[in-house]
């Protein structure tokens, strides 16, 4: 960076991000970044999810949170999604290619995408 300006450019790009990951929406986006999630390639599925929620415009309806370990690390990626009055979803496996389908399926479709949950 050469300038204040710079600066500022940068945290004007990046403003929609951390206010989507720090939101109050009625369905929560959790993914699991302990050491094995990372390891398993976490944070990009959780860029995926920001991006692909940015995208699709439903930050103020879905916030994306991170979390430690949920406890099925054989099964990372690990993402569980939270809406009121509905059973939660668990997805493992995950990449940020499961993550843009599931954006646009669960979240904006409102259908579960069965082949990426835990119990089938």
């Amino acid at each position: 960076m050469k300038s204040l300006a710079e600066l500022a450019a940068i945290r004007d790009k990046m403003k929609d991000k951390v206010v989507l990951r720090e939101g109050t929406g009625d369905i929560r986006v959790v993914v699991g970044m302990a050491t094995c999630g990372i390891a398993a390639g976490a944070r990009p599925v959780l860029n995926a999810f920001v991006e692909a929620i940015n995208d699709a415009d439903l930050s103020s309806k879905v916030t994306v949170t991170q979390t430690g370990c949920i406890g099925i690390c054989q099964y990372e990626p690990v993402v569980e999604i939270y809406e009121a009055d509905k059973e939660k979803v668990t997805y493992v496996k995950m990449t940020p290619e499961k993550a843009a389908e599931v954006v646009e399926k669960h979240l904006k479709g409102g259908k579960v995408v069965t082949d990426y949950i835990m119990n089938k």
